[in-house]
C-alpha cells in the first residue's frame, strides 16, 4: 500500500487527468467544436433508432434498413411515397415495418437472449460448487437471493414468499442484467456499417424495445391475477363486480358498481404504467449516453454511465418490487 504523501500525490495526479480529460473532451465534441471552429468533433452526429432494427437474416436486414438498393420496392413505390424516392434519387432508406409473414431477429431479441445467457450462466456456476463454508462467489450469489427472498416476505410472509419467488427474481434480475450489459463498450460499436458508419448495431438494450417491457407487464399483471383466482376462486372477481346491492336495488349499490369499474380500470392500466416506465426509462437512458458522448466524450460519459448503472437498479427493484405488492393485494384483498 502506498504510504500517505504517495497516495495524496497519486490521487492529485488522477484529479489532474481526468479534469484535462474533461476539457480535452469538451474542445473536441460538438459543442466546443462549434464553439471553436475545430470542423464536425471527435464523434459524428448519432442517429437514434427508436425502433428494433432487424439483424438476421443478412437480406430483411439490408432491405429494411436501407443498406442495398431495394430495386424492386423503388420501382413499385407510389409517385410520392417518401420510401420509393429516397431509393429512386439514391438517398438513404428509412427503416419501415416487417411484413406480416416475415421474421427477423431484431437487435433488441439478440440483446435479451445474451441478458438470458449471462444470467443463467452467472447462476449456474454459482450453485456448481456448492458446499456448507461458501466462497465468495457463492456468498454473492446466496447474498443476492436471500435479499430478494427477505424482500418477498416481508410483504407476502415466508411461505407465500417461496412459492412466487421464482418469479419475482427472474423478473427483477432480468430487467437488472439487461440494463448493465447494455452499458458494455462492445454494445457501441459492434454493428453494420456504411460509409463507414454504423447503421444498425448488432446489440442494443431489450428494455428499448416496447415489446420486451410489455411482455414482462403482461407475465406480471397474469401472475397477479392467477394468485388472486387460485386464493379466492370465482369470489376474486367480486372485487370488480360487486353488483349485489345493485341487484337489490339498494343505494350503495350504484357505489359498489362505480368502485368496482374503478379497481378493474386500475388493474387494467398497470400493464400500461410497467410497460412505459420501464421503456422510457431505458431509452431515454440510451440516448443520453449516446448524446453525451457526441457533445462531451471521454470522461463526461463516465458520469452518465454511473447514473444508468443506478437508473437501472431502480427500474429492476421498482418493477418486481409493484409486483409483489399487487400480489400480495390481490392475495389478502377479501380480508381488507
Amino acid at each position: 500500500m502506498p504510504s500517505g504523501a504517495l497516495a495524496k500525490r497519486l490521487l492529485l495526479v488522477s484529479g489532474l487527468i481526468l479534469v484535462a480529460l474533461l476539457l480535452a473532451g469538451f474542445i473536441v465534441g460538438a459543442i466546443g467544436s462549434a464553439m471553436f471552429g475545430l470542423g464536425d468533433g471527435y464523434v459524428s452526429e448519432p442517429e437514434i433508432h427508436l425502433a428494433p432494427q432487424p439483424i438476421f437474416p443478412a437480406s430483411l436486414r439490408d432491405r429494411h434498413l436501407g443498406l442495398t438498393a431495394d430495386l424492386g420496392h423503388a420501382a413499385d413505390a407510389k409517385p410520392g411515397d417518401a420510401r420509393g424516392e429516397g431509393q429512386r434519387n439514391g438517398t438513404e432508406a428509412h427503416s419501415f415495418p416487417l411484413g406480416i409473414t416475415q421474421f427477423a431477429v431484431t437487435n433488441t431479441l439478440l440483446s435479451a437472449w445474451f441478458a438470458t445467457i449471462v444470467l443463467v450462466l452467472f447462476f449456474v456456476l454459482g450453485a456448481r460448487t456448492k458446499s456448507l463454508v461458501p466462497g465468495r462467489y457463492q456468498s454473492f450469489i446466496e447474498s443476492l437471493l436471500e435479499g430478494v427472498l427477505g424482500f418477498c416476505s416481508s410483504v407476502l410472509g415466508p411461505e407465500m414468499a417461496r412459492k412466487v419467488f421464482p418469479v419475482v427474481a427472474t423478473i427483477f434480475f432480468f430487467v437488472l442484467f439487461n440494463a448493465w450489459l447494455a452499458l458494455l463498450p462492445f454494445y457501441q460499436f459492434l454493428g453494420f456499417t456504411q460509409d463507414g458508419e454504423i447503421k444498425a448495431h448488432l446489440l442494443r438494450s431489450a428494455g428499448t424495445d416496447l415489446n420486451m417491457p410489455l411482455s414482462l407487464a403482461l407475465i406480471s399483471f397474469v401472475f397477479v391475477e392467477y394468485w388472486g383466482f387460485r386464493a379466492h376462486g370465482f369470489g376474486y372477481l367480486k372485487k370488480f363486480f360487486a353488483l349485489g346491492n345493485l341487484f337489490r336495488l339498494r343505494p350503495m349499490g350504484l357505489i359498489d358498481a362505480f368502485v368496482g369499474v374503478l379497481e378493474l380500470v386500475s388493474e387494467l392500466v398497470r400493464i400500461v404504467s410497467f410497460t412505459f416506465r420501464l421503456f422510457g426509462n431505458m431509452t431515454a437512458g440510451e440516448i443520453l449516453v449516446v448524446m453525451i458522448t457526441f457533445l462531451v466524450p471521454f470522461i463526461a460519459v463516465e458520469f452518465v454511465f454511473g447514473l444508468e448503472l443506478l437508473v437501472g437498479l431502480i427500474q429492476a427493484v421498482i418493477f418486481a418490487a409493484l409486483t409483489v405488492v399487487f400480489l400480495s393485494v390481490a392475495v389478502h384483498h377479501g380480508e381488507h
